[in-house]
C-alpha cells in the first residue's frame, strides 16, 4: 500500500492524540539526540563502536542501539560513555513557562 503524505499527517495526528504518545515522541526525541552527539563525539576521535564499548566497558551491540537511539539511557550509561570519550556529562533541569 502506497501512503501520501496527507494519509501519513492524518495518522500522525490520531497517534498523537492518543494518551501518552507526546511523552513517548519526546523521549525518542531525545535518545536519538544524544545517540547522535556520541556518535559524532567517536566519529571525531576515529574510534570504531567497538574502541568505544571497549573503553565504556559495554558491548559494541549496545553502543550501536545507543546511537541509533534505540535506548533510552540511564544517568551511570551516559556518565560511563562520557567518560570513555573523555567529555563532561551536563544534566539541567529548567522550568518551563
Amino acid at each position: 500500500m502506497s501512503w501520501g503524505a496527507t494519509e501519513w499527517q492524518q495518522l500522525r495526528a490520531e497517534r498523537m492524540g492518543e494518551p501518552g504518545a507526546e511523552e513517548a515522541y519526546d523521549g525518542a526525541r531525545r535518545a536519538f539526540e544524544l545517540g547522535r552527539v556520541v556518535r559524532e563525539m567517536r566519529e571525531t576521535r576515529g574510534w570504531t563502536q567497538a574502541r568505544l564499548a571497549e573503553a565504556a566497558g559495554m558491548t559494541q551491540s549496545a553502543v550501536a542501539r545507543f546511537e541509533a537511539g534505540g535506548t533510552v539511557p540511564t544517568i551511570p550509561v551516559l556518565e560511563r560513555l562520557a567518560r570513555a570519550l573523555g567529555a563532561e556529562l551536563e544534566v539541567h533541569l529548567t522550568l518551563s513557562a
